[in-house]
């Protein structure tokens, strides 16, 4: 799984609907009128105009329409008579905002829509609003091609929409922001879904008579001692010390069964873009702080202690699954997966999770993933840059379970059950918000009710779940799993997630032109390198030449190119 957040593990049955697009010269047209007379940025609101979420929610007495370029979603069955942008989602929001959203273009994700969306910039011929990513968000900005959104978010957001930007603490806004001015309405990311933790057999830990892991030679420790004392009791020598997963070995996104927490104990942090002492940009990857975590794994996967299968298993959680493994490196969301199955398939399994291991300062070390990767954009010179705005408003109080309209939205879920419509997919764009803090926050909530320090009616409905699941799972541990799984991630994931930590956030994440051309060469390099070095396929001074490599074909370039960006 990519990246297997508790947002869409619990995806909730909602939806999404879309867009039709505009010429040049309408385009340019609109553009003078928007910045010369548009009632939006420049009319002063009358002594009882609506404000706050009066104004966000407010329906437009006259109809407006919206064009909108549009994902296709995979294999959504619709009901009779029914499409894309007329059905029971696109009806709703439209009978709410009196915003007709059309199709200006439909395009498959990825590969589709992103050659569509790079066609329209090109071309100058953008939809009204449309979902973009970091990099043709540039593009654009540097274009002259987006409205500025500024005062359009600070009139029309909701209080909900603000609330969730504010938990990020301004990175979001400002991700989306450049001189001062905002072009991007940007989705909100969960901070805790970053760092990946060390779960462990707890009850083979406690057979064994072994302390909690804090430091790397712990991790060792543990791990050889799962080897060789057989903690499972079958009498047989055939435990895992430490599982790990080829494709995920460390990276710039959320994994399971990878190793970045080793790197972090290191304080090396590859695939991010990071400052070094001296305040200049590097490539995480190549710092000598890398050689030293490789040639622990090395000496790790030589002893025995790591999975001698790994580089090699199709399957990343088989021997997780299996029980034979006792350490796995995952997210606070572990216990959704993959560590359920293997509670399902033994349930004496108890697995407990630490912020290990530490590095030498005793602190846990992490690197910390973006925010936001994309955003909702408005074409300049569009009349009415506040209808997206509005649009997310409404499908964000749905997404966050708040909306009022209790009756209509039952009549959805049951229209999505009965179409195998999935969760959100016809929302007029995908783009969802989540709370940066939710886990911990969430974690908070439920222990208050639980403690009775707060009335279970008083929680959120996302944490009146997970309580709800939690008190059922306690009642009856592990008789079902689905409520093992909440009560366990939020549980003991949630608490993690409050440890204080060295978080390591990249300075970079788009694409430069040279990595256009050579960034495939050079993933590969490192990719390759990494790998053959732990397996022992190459020695740990293989480091040194591939970073002597990595700079000369492209690595200096790019460096450059990215040390411009990031101090414009």
């Amino acid at each position: 799984m990519k990246t297997r957040t508790v947002a869409v593990l619990l995806a909730l049955l909602l939806f999404l609907s879309a867009c039709s697009n505009n010429n040049n010269a309408s385009t340019n047209k609109e553009s003078t009128m928007n910045e010369t007379s548009s009632p939006v940025n420049k009319e002063q609101p009358a002594a009882n105009e609506a404000t706050g979420d009066d104004l966000a929610y407010q329906k437009y007495a006259d109809p407006v329409t919206i064009n909108i370029g549009w994902k296709l979603p995979d294999n959504s069955q619709l009901g009779d008579g029914d499409t894309n942008e007329n059905n029971p989602v696109t009806r709703y929001i439209e009978s709410l905002s009196n915003i007709k959203v059309v199709h200006a273009w439909e395009a498959k994700w990825p590969d589709a829509y992103v050659q569509k969306m790079n066609l329209a910039i090109a071309s100058s011929d953008l939809p009204d609003a449309v979902v973009v990513d970091r990099n043709q968000l540039r593009n654009l900005i540097e274009n002259d091609q987006l409205a500025d959104l500024t005062e359009v978010y600070d009139k029309y957001a909701s209080s909900l929409v603000k609330a969730i930007h504010d938990s990020t603490e301004g990175r979001s806004l400002a991700d989306a922001s450049y001189d001062g001015k905002l072009y991007g309405l940007p989705n909100v990311a969960i901070d805790a879904d970053a760092p990946t933790y060390m779960w462990v057999r707890q009850d083979w830990l406690d057979k064994l008579k072994l302390p909690a892991p804090k430091t790397i030679d712990d991790v060792a420790a543990i791990a050889k001692a799962f080897i060789e004392q057989d903690p499972d009791g079958n009498g047989q020598k055939n435990t895992i010390g430490i599982a790990g997963y080829k494709e995920v070995i460390y990276g710039e996104k959320p994994g399971a069964n990878g190793f970045d927490s080793i790197f972090g104990a290191y304080n090396a942090f590859p695939k991010n873009w990071i400052k070094d002492k001296d305040g200049n940009v590097v490539y995480g990857s190549i710092t000598s702080e890398n050689k030293d975590a490789l040639a622990k794994l090395a000496e790790w996967y030589k002893d025995g202690l790591i999975d001698r299968e790994f580089a090699l298993r199709k399957d990343t959680q088989e021997p997780i699954v299996a029980n034979q493994a006792g350490i796995y490196f995952g997210p606070w969301w572990g216990p959704y997966w993959p560590l359920a199955d293997s509670v399902q398939n033994d349930l004496k399994a108890e697995w407990r999770v630490y912020a290990a291991p530490v590095n030498k300062d005793g602190k846990f070390a992490t690197h910390m993933a973006p925010v936001t990767d994309r955003y909702i954009v408005v074409r300049k010179g569009y009349e009415h840059p506040e209808a997206a705005l509005k649009l997310l408003n409404f499908f964000t109080r749905m997404e966050r379970r708040q909306d009022p309209n209790t009756e209509e939205i039952k009549k959805l879920a049951e229209y999505a059950a009965q179409t195998t419509v999935s969760a959100r997919t016809y929302y007029p764009f995908d783009l969802l918000l989540e709370y940066a803090d939710a886990i911990p926050k969430r974690h908070d909530l439920v222990q208050q009710a639980l403690k009775g320090e707060i009335k279970p009616e008083e929680l959120d409905p996302d944490a009146l779940g997970v309580y709800e699941q939690t008190v059922a799972n306690n009642e009856n541990p592990k008789k079902d799993m689905n409520f093992w799984k909440a009560a366990t991630a939020f549980g003991l994931g949630g608490a993690i997630s409050k440890e204080p930590m060295e978080k390591t956030y990249s300075v970079f994440y788009g694409t430069t032109k040279t990595m256009e051309t050579k960034w495939v060469t050079l993933k590969k390099l490192e990719n390759e390198t990494f790998l053959k070095i732990i397996v022992g396929a190459l020695p740990v001074d293989a480091f040194d030449d591939f970073v002597k490599q990595w700079k000369e074909l492209g690595g200096d370039q790019i460096t450059k190119e990215v040390e411009n960006i990031v101090n414009q």
